[in-house]
């Protein structure tokens, strides 16, 4: 299979990069290369750097974006300053992260994404280190449970954890048919006929979990605001509350003067706003769209400019 990705937000992303036709950009998640395209034709003497960690997206990215102003690297966001340093760019006009996993990862089942059908239960982003069946396998109960619950919002990550302990210890569980059978069998009955997939919360948690993905998106942003020039815009798309509410949170860090605890009568940190917020709340796509594309559905997109 090809690999595909529908980009979402795609306007609202180009908008609010405010692309200037001579300068550096920087897609820290090619994918499919919809939004990096989009950027590199936009530019004349300028630069598109596109990062992703996927060989997939990578080999189609270069493709795609074969005779416009790009370079494809393979690598993840978080080591983007090291990227940078080895192509001899110094700084950026503008940076897009679009998280989460991709329309070809989920479609292709081989990589062990997604709850419907059966793969072999991968998960990597990268296609390289321990896998998912690697995790359920190893991890204790407490562990799993702490994954299902902080990554996955699970209110049943207690009992889930149990049933895969029990069905490891008759035979590994390595495919993503067994995975889904043992979260059903942990679930009551009046939950699994109300959710359509009751396996969902649990293969979002092992898959942020096998990928580091919010340790990479919180020393990503640090790395690529520090690689951003004065004037310069970042756009982030979230798809579910764990990456919004850090992405919120740096933003917003970075948008506050004063640091001193609200107690303090008057200023005495000296501290000066680093950025300003383009978009107080995120920009969610419109109804047509969303009809369009799934994904579209819980993405938020939050822009930034560096002062």
């Amino acid at each position: 299979m090809s690999f595909h990705h529908i980009p979402v937000l795609l306007a609202e992303c180009i908008d609010g990069l405010a692309i200037r036709p001579d300068g550096i950009y920087l897609d820290g998640t090619a994918g499919g290369a919809g939004h990096s395209k989009e950027i590199a034709a936009r530019l004349t003497t300028g630069r598109l750097i596109a990062l992703d960690q996927d060989p997939d997206a990578v080999a189609a990215a270069s493709q795609r974006l074969e005779g416009l102003p790009a370079t494809v690297v393979q690598s993840n966001f978080r080591y983007a300053d090291r990227a940078l340093a080895q192509l001899g760019v110094d700084g950026l006009d503008g940076v897009l992260l679009d998280l989460g996993v991709s329309s070809h990862q989920l479609d292709e089942v081989s990589r062990g994404f997604s709850y419907q059908g059966d793969a072999p239960l991968d998960m990597r982003m990268s296609q390289s280190g321990p896998t998912a069946a690697d995790l359920v396998n190893t991890a204790s109960r407490a562990e799993l449970c702490r994954i299902l619950k902080e990554y996955g919002e699970e209110p049943y990550a207690w009992q889930i954890a149990g049933k895969i302990e029990s069905a490891r210890a008759a035979a590994p569980i390595e495919t993503t048919a067994q995975l889904v059978q043992a979260v059903a069998s942990a679930l009551p009955p009046a939950v699994r006929r109300k959710d359509k997939n009751p396996a969902r919360r649990t293969f979002q948690a092992l898959r942020i979990a096998v990928n580091g993905e919010l340790d990479a998106l919180s020393e990503g942003l640090d790395v690529l605001f520090a690689a951003l020039k004065p004037g310069g815009r970042m756009c982030v798309i979230t798809f579910h509350s764990l990456e919004d509410r850090l992405v919120k949170q740096r933003f917003r860090q970075w948008a506050t003067a004063c640091t001193c605890p609200p107690e303090f009568p008057v200023c005495v940190c000296g501290g000066k706003a680093r950025a300003k917020l383009i978009t107080k709340k995120p920009v969610e796509a419109a109804a047509g769209e969303q009809a369009e594309n799934r994904r579209a559905r819980s993405a938020k997109l939050r822009i930034l400019e560096k002062l």
